[in-house]
C-alpha cells in the first residue's frame, strides 16, 4: 500500500494547483531522499540529496532559489548553453557548429519493481530536438541510488557529444573534505584526503583498460568537517560503474556550492549520435549517509550484494593458485603434487594460472603465446582434462587462467590477423609487458575473445573458475575497424568487453569468474556486473594488503576481494612477515594460497591447516556480514575490522599491529560497534594456544564490548589475532 501511495503522489503533484507551472519529482529508498523541483521557465533544478524529510514540496515555495555568479542554479544537468559557463555534463555541438544545449522539463514517470522504484525524467531542446531522458532507480531496503542518461538525437543531422556525464549533484555545505584513492601496480587502492578548496578537482583514468590500477572512479565526500569519521557526520559516496576512461570533476564555486559529476572521460572521445540514435551512459552509483563513512559503505556493500555485483553473496571456494608457487616452469607432476597438498590443507579448489598453453610459440615465458590458445602438449601431454579431473577426484574445484585481450607479437594469432591490434597507422606498435592489445571495438575480434573462453571451457566439464587477466594499458590507440570514427575508440573498446561478458554469462551462468587485471585495474562496478570477485592486486605482501583492502572496502564489498598468503620474502616487496599475520590479513577477503606448499615447514603445514579450518567457521559473515572499520592503518598504529551478521548473533573481528610499540603499552582499546548492546557474546581468540587477550573464551554484553574495553595485547610490529564472537 506504502508503494502504491508514493507513486500516486508522485504523479499527482504534476498537477498541484496553487503551482501549476512548477513540480517536484522524489527519488527516495527507505531512509535517503533525493528531491528534484523545476522552476517556471521548466529548468529542472536538484534541491536536495540526503535524509528523508516531511514536506518535500515545500521546495516549491522558495522563490529565492540560489542563481549562483553564473546564473545558472543548481541545474540537475548542466549544459552548455544558455546561461550556465561551469563544468557541463553534457556538451553537444551541432552540424550547424553551434555549441547551445538548453534542456526544459516535459514530464516523468515513476514505477515500483521489486523494491527498486524506478523514476524517468523527459527533458528536451525545443531548439535541437535533442532529448534526454534522466534515469533514477531508488533501491529501498539498500538506500542507494543509481543514476543515468539517455541522450537522444531527435533532430534530422548528426551531432557529436563532446561531454556525456552519467549523472550530477549539487551540493550545498560549509566544508567539503573528499576522501579518494590514487596508486599504481602493487600499490594499489591507496587513500587520500583533502579538503575542497575553490576551482575545480579532478579525478580520472586515460589508460584504456586497467583503468582503475591508477585512481579508481569512486570516492566518499564528508560534509561540513574537515574530519573524517566512520560514525558521524553527513557522507555522500559515489562509484561510476564503467572499466574504460572515466573522470570524476568536484567543481566548488565562489559561494562555496560544489557541483559533483561523474561520466566517461571525454579525453580522445567524442561521439557521434545519427538522428534518431539514442546514447546511453554508465551507471553511477550514489549514496547517503547521516552516520559517517561506515554506514556509507555498508549500504553500497548491501547493494552489491543484492544487485550490483554478478552472484552476489555467494560463498567463493578457498584455493591454491599455482603463480608464485611455479611461475611457467611446471609439469602435470608439479600440479598434481600441488592438488594433493591443497587438498590436504582442507582448501576446496586449485587454480592453474598462465603458462598452460601454445604450441608453435609455447608459452615459457611472458614473450610468448598469447592469442594461442591450445594447449602446450609438451609441457601437459595428459592435457587440462586430466589435470582438472585429477582436482575433482580429490575433491577440489578446479580453476584455469586466460588473458585473451591481448596478443604477444610472437604468436601464430597476430601473424594471421594484424589488423585486430590496436595501433595507429605508420607508427610503432608498442609493447609492454611483450604484449599488444586486441581492439574490441571490433565485433569479429569480440567474437574470437568470446571464442577463447568458450573453448577453454570445452578442454573439460571439470573446469569451476576462470581467471581473466589483462596485463596492459592501452597507448598509441587506434582502430583498423573503426576508420574515420577513431573517436569511438575508447568507449566501444569497453562497450565490446561488455558485450563479450554477456554472451559468456548466457552461456556461463555458474562458472565462478576472476576479474584479475594486472591486480587491481578493473575494480569497479561496471566489471563487476560480470565478475563474482577481483584480484585485488598482484602485491601479496600482507603489510601492504592492510592499506589496499581498507581502501577497496570503502566503496567495495569485502566479499569480492581475491586475497592470498604467499611466500616470504614477499615476491613484490620483499618483506618478510609471520605466517600467522599473513593468514589473519587474507581470511579478511576471499581466502587463497599464492606459493608452493611442499617449501612449508612442519610447523607452518600445521598452522595453516588451523587457519584455513578456523575461516570456515566465519567465512559466511565475510560474504554476507556488514563491515564496520575499527581502526585505519592510515590514521593509526592499528588496522581493525570486523565483519557482523545481518542479525548481529555472531561477528569476527580482526586486530592488527601495524608499527613497533614502545614500552609504554601495547594495549589498544577498539570499540565494537556493530554489536546489539543487549546482548551477551562469547569471545574466542582463534589459532593460538594462549590469547592475547584477558577476557579470551568469557562472556560480555555487546555494550561492554562497544564501550572501548576490548583492547587486545599486540605489541610487536605484525602481531595479530582473529577473534570469533557468537551471541549466548
Amino acid at each position: 500500500m506504502k508503494h502504491i501511495l508514493l507513486l500516486t503522489v508522485s504523479l499527482l503533484c504534476l498537477y498541484l494547483p496553487a503551482r501549476a507551472n512548477k513540480t517536484y519529482i522524489l527519488v527516495q529508498t527507505d531512509h535517503t531522499q533525493l528531491v528534484l523541483t523545476t522552476d517556471d521557465a521548466g529548468n529542472l533544478r536538484t534541491r536536495y540529496y540526503g535524509s528523508r524529510i516531511d514536506a518535500p514540496w515545500t521546495f516549491l515555495n522558495d522563490d529565492k532559489l540560489f542563481t549562483g555568479p553564473n546564473g545558472s542554479g543548481p541545474m540537475t544537468i548542466p549544459t552548455t548553453g544558455g546561461v550556465f559557463i561551469g563544468t557541463p555534463a553534457l556538451h553537444v555541438r551541432y552540424a550547424d557548429g553551434s555549441h547551445n544545449t538548453e534542456l526544459y522539463y516535459t514530464g516523468h514517470t515513476s514505477e515500483y519493481r521489486a523494491g527498486v522504484f524506478t523514476t524517468k525524467v523527459m527533458l528536451r531542446d525545443p531548439v535541437t530536438a535533442l532529448a534526454v531522458v534522466l534515469i533514477y532507480e531508488a533501491y529501498e531496503k539498500e538506500d542507494v541510488i543509481v543514476a543515468h542518461t539517455e541522450i537522444i538525437n531527435g533532430g534530422k543531422k548528426p551531432v557529436e557529444l563532446l561531454d556525456y556525464a552519467s549523472s550530477a549533484l549539487h551540493f550545498n555545505a560549509d566544508k567539503y573534505l573528499l576522501t579518494h584513492t590514487w596508486g599504481g601496480w602493487a600499490t594499489e587502492m591507496q587513500v587520500e584526503r583533502e579538503l575542497l578548496g575553490h576551482d575545480t578537482k579532478v579525478i580520472e583514468s586515460r589508460r584504456g583498460v586497467q583503468a582503475t590500477q591508477g585512481n579508481n572512479p569512486s570516492f566518499m565526500l564528508s560534509l561540513n568537517t574537515a574530519e573524517f569519521s566512520e560514525t558521524a557526520g553527513e557522507v555522500i559516496a559515489g562509484a561510476l560503474a564503467w572499466s574504460g576512461n572515466f573522470r570524476l570533476s568536484f567543481e566548488h564555486d565562489n559561494a562555496g556550492k560544489l557541483n559533483v559529476i561523474a561520466g566517461i572521460n571525454p579525453h580522445a572521445a567524442t561521439y557521434s549520435l545519427a538522428p534518431g540514435k539514442t546514447f546511453i551512459t554508465p551507471d553511477m552509483v550514489w549514496t547517503y549517509s547521516n552516520n559517517g563513512a561506515g554506514q556509507a559503505s555498508r549500504n553500497l556493500h548491501r547493494w552489491a550484494r543484492n544487485w550490483g555485483v554478478y552472484g552476489g553473496g555467494q560463498v567463493h571456494p578457498t584455493l591454491l593458485n599455482s603463480w608464485e608457487g611455479a611461475y611457467f616452469s611446471f609439469t602435470t607432476e608439479t600440479l598434481l603434487r600441488m592438488i594433493d597438498d591443497a587438498a590436504g590443507m582442507g582448501l576446496e579448489m586449485f587454480v592453474l594460472d598462465d603458462g598452460w598453453f601454445a604450441k608453435d610459440y609455447p608459452r615459457n615465458g611472458d614473450d610468448a603465446g598469447l592469442g594461442d590458445w591450445e594447449v602446450n602438449t609438451a609441457k601437459l601431454p595428459e592435457g587440462i582434462d586430466y589435470v582438472a579431473s585429477y582436482a575433482h577426484d580429490k575433491g577440489l574445484k578446479f580453476g584455469i587462467w586466460i588473458e585473451p585481450e591481448m596478443v604477444n607479437p610472437a604468436s601464430n594469432l597476430a601473424h594471421r590477423h594484424p589488423e585486430w591490434v590496436v595501433k595507429s597507422p605508420g607508427r610503432d606498435i608498442y609493447q609492454e609487458r611483450n604484449q599488444w592489445v586486441l581492439d574490441l571495438s571490433n565485433p569479429a575480434v569480440q567474437d574470437f575473445v568470446y571464442g577463447i573462453f568458450d573453448g577453454v571451457m570445452q578442454l573439460s566439464k571439470n573446469i569451476d573458475y576462470v581467471k581473466w587477466d589483462c596485463n596492459r594499458v592501452i597507448e598509441s590507440f587506434g582502430s583498423t575497424y573503426l576508420g574515420k570514427e577513431q573517436d569511438r575508440f575508447y568507449v566501444e573498446y569497453c562497450q565490446g568487453l561488455y558485450n563479450v561478458m554477456r554472451r559468456i554469462r548466457e552461456k556461463y551462468p555458474r562458472v565462478l569468474i576472476q576479474c584479475c587485471s594486472s591486480g587491481g585495474g578493473r575494480v569497479d562496478y561496471g566489471a563487476l556486473r560480470y565478475f563474482d570477485e577481483i584480484w585485488t592486486s598482484d602485491n601479496t605482501d600482507g603489510d601492504c594488503r592492510a592499506y589496499i583492502q581498507y581502501a577497496t572496502n570503502l566503496i567495495y564489498p569485502p566479499f569480492i576481494m581475491g586475497a592470498h598468503v604467499s611466500a616470504v620474502p614477499n615476491h613484490q616487496s620483499g618483506n618478510v612477515t609471520p605466517l600467522k599475520f599473513r593468514f589473519d590479513m587474507a581470511c579478511a577477503g576471499r581466502l587463497g594460497l599464492e606459493l608452493q606448499p611442499k617449501h612449508f615447514s612442519e610447523h607452518e603445514r600445521a598452522l595453516a591447516e588451523r587457519c584455513i579450518a578456523s575461516y570456515y567457521q566465519y567465512r559466511d559473515l565475510v560474504f554476507t556480514g556488514d563491515l564496520y572499520r575499527l581502526s585505519s592503518p592510515y590514521d593509526s598504529d592499528y588496522y581493525a575490522l570486523m565483519y557482523v551478521s545481518q542479525d548481529k548473533s555472531r561477528a569476527v573481528v580482526y586486530t592488527y599491529c601495524m608499527r613497533y610499540q614502545h614500552r609504554a603499552g601495547s594495549q589498544h582499546s577498539f570499540r565494537l560497534d556493530g554489536l546489539d548492546p543487549k546482548r551477551n557474546y562469547t569471545v574466542k581468540e582463534l589459532n593460538v594456544n594462549r590469547s592475547c587477550w584477558w577476557g579470551d573464551g568469557d562472556v560480555f554484553s555487546g555494550e561492554f564490548l562497544q564501550s572501548g574495553a576490548f583492547n587486545p595485547d599486540l605489541p610487536q610490529k605484525y602481531s595479530s589475532a582473529v577473534f570469533y564472537l557468537e551471541a549466548q
